[in-house]
């Protein structure tokens, strides 16, 4: 009989999106439609506190909080890692981080994704953009312990 190694298969990555409405009380059912789709990820919890902090930001300072106005959540996941992307409305101001000496009672949204995700970025106009955070496995993982389809 002969033996014949076959190569394990590739992970598929996996993607999802879901629209929210401009409201503070969804900043709860971002968080809980993150966790159930991440459950296995090992920083689950940094991505969740990163989502909430640019959900809010998005209700706070863009359209997406005015009556009507809505965001988008999109999730990609792979065998590298995570990253989200949280698309708004758009506003009259930029993404940007705030000095520490300026702060006051809010203003640390962006420190916060700073200090958590291992990057970020933006992109968009005044009338819409997308902020974007990475959390990639790290080398102490097995790849596919949390990259399976539910």
């Amino acid at each position: 009989m002969l033996a014949v190694t076959v190569p394990a298969e590739r992970e598929a990555p996996m993607y999802w999106r879901r629209e929210f409405p401009g409201k503070p009380e969804q900043v709860r059912l971002v968080r809980a439609f993150a966790a159930h789709l991440l459950v296995d990820f090992p920083a689950l919890d940094d991505v969740l506190l990163v989502l909430d902090e640019l959900a809010v930001i998005a209700i706070r300072h863009t359209r997406a909080g005015e009556g009507g106005g809505r965001f988008t959540i999109d999730i990609s996941m792979d065998v590298a890692g995570i990253i989200v992307y949280v698309t708004d409305q758009g506003g009259s101001g930029e993404p940007k981080l705030r000095n520490l000496a300026e702060l006051a009672e809010g203003g640390r949204g962006l420190l916060t994704v700073d200090a958590l995700a291992a990057s970020w970025s933006w992109t968009g106009t005044p009338e819409g953009r997308t902020i974007r955070a990475t959390f990639p496995r790290t080398d102490d993982e097995p790849s596919t312990a949390w990259c399976r389809p539910r």
